[in-house]
């Protein structure tokens, strides 16, 4: 388990902040090229669009297959790629987060190859915080996948205009988002909280979980020192039982998509979400950051960014496997990162990237750095960084029988089954 880590990320990122990366010229490729994703729309394709254009601009010869597989947080791309990797049809290379997801899986079956010649060949080992080099390699050293960047999940979103019209604040804490906002925002006939389909609540969840139990609490959820059953736990899914109380009845028929374009609409007041919904507010909606929308820390969460990263790697027996060093070259440079993140939503994972050019990276960038650099850093469960796979598959599961009977007792017995099975905190 490698969130302990996580608090030394952002400190380091800040370190080598404002050198320009290059990429090397490659020499003439031909052939394939597969990347498989679950970039399909908004402002995540957009920004995939624009790193393939710019890789074949340089390397022509190689034919792109954009293999992207529709569906939020990969949860229908995931079950496709699962069937090809065992099935022995792996795609070139493959989206996946950082941390778990990617070791406690594909890594620990032996299925991915080590990428360490790429890094030390591009000097990447002095340009990526150390923390966030050791969720993407085993404990052997071998490092597995190239990041592209890093995302908050903790972030609450919002459109300044409505709030004053409405009458209300953003809430500091949960509490105050119960007692307070909601009744006030539901008295006003507007929705408090927009949330969406299942993998958005259990996103959601981990908020709450963060703000109920802060930090230590939270990583001790993975490290063993929280019990799933102490009475904190029970309390955060009370808590999240009252949250969903403030929020849509049709939650399980709506995308992350339909969620954030209510708030931007007027018909909900916020939203928990990542922040690709900034790469969605922008390239989608073309709102402006500041007014057309705005944001801050999930309540009860200040001083606290929840990161995940979205990298990319080599699988083993991948058809075309010195097209992929090509492209997972290029993934790593600052100028990709500066070409991806800002469509995207997110920071660029390379600290020479240029994020102090405020033209290229807006204020909300500028406002997620500074606290990406400052805040105390843990890593997301509803995103691959701290729990594997097989966890994150059944919580899905205990999400919505919580979602039908509003059991507090029982999800937390059963999250604390699911924990053992899964080897979490062992």
């Amino acid at each position: 388990m490698k969130f302990r880590k996580l608090a030394a990320l952002g400190v380091t990122a800040a370190a080598a902040l404002g050198i320009f990366g290059a990429v090397t010229a490659q020499d003439a490729l031909s052939g394939d090229l597969e990347i498989f994703s679950w970039w399909t729309g908004g402002g995540e394709a957009a920004g995939l669009e624009a790193l393939i254009a710019s890789f074949t601009e340089t390397n022509p010869g190689v034919n792109i297959i954009n293999s992207a597989v529709a569906g939020g947080s990969g949860v229908n791309a995931r079950a496709v790629l699962t069937t090809r990797m065992l099935g022995g049809d792996p795609p070139d290379t493959f989206q996946v987060h950082a941390g778990a997801e990617l070791n406690d899986l594909w890594v620990r079956a032996g299925l991915m190859e080590p990428l360490n010649d790429i890094f030390e060949a591009n000097g990447w080992m002095e340009q990526y915080p150390q923390g966030l080099l050791d969720l993407i390699s085993d404990d052997a050293g071998n490092i597995y996948s190239v990041p592209v960047n890093i995302h908050r999940s903790n972030v609450l979103w919002y459109v300044p205009g409505n709030l004053e019209e409405w009458g209300v604040t953003v809430p500091a804490n949960w509490s105050e988002f119960v007692d307070t906002t909601c009744p006030a925002l539901q008295a006003a006939g507007v929705t408090p909280l927009a949330v969406g389909e299942n993998w958005t609540q259990a996103h959601l969840w981990e908020s709450v979980a963060l703000a109920e139990l802060g930090v230590d609490g939270y990583n001790g959820l993975w490290s063993g020192a929280t019990s799933w059953t102490s009475p904190e736990a029970v309390g955060v899914w009370e808590t999240f039982g009252q949250v969903l109380a403030c929020s849509n009845d049709d939650r399980n028929a709506l995308s992350w998509q339909d969620a954030s374009r209510q708030v931007a609409d007027g018909e909900a007041a916020f939203n928990i979400m990542g922040d690709w919904a900034a790469g969605y507010f922008l390239v989608d909606l073309a709102l402006e950051p500041g007014t057309g929308f705005s944001w801050a820390a999930s309540p009860g969460t200040d001083g606290t960014f929840m990161m995940l990263s979205d990298t990319f790697g080599l699988p083993v027996g991948a058809p075309n496997a010195t097209n992929v060093r090509a492209w997972l070259t290029f993934l790593g440079s600052a100028e990709a990162q500066d070409i991806f993140n800002p469509l995207k939503g997110s920071l660029p994972a390379n600290t020479t990237a240029d994020i102090g050019n405020a033209e290229l990276y807006n204020a909300y960038f500028q406002d997620a750095y500074a606290d990406w650099t400052g805040n105390a850093i843990v890593g997301s469960q509803a995103h691959g960084a701290v729990a594997s796979p097989a966890f994150t598959n059944g919580f899905s599961g205990i999400i919505a029988s919580y979602g039908a009977d509003g059991d507090a007792s029982s999800a937390a017995a059963n999250t604390a089954t699911l924990a053992l099975q899964t080897g979490i905190g062992g």
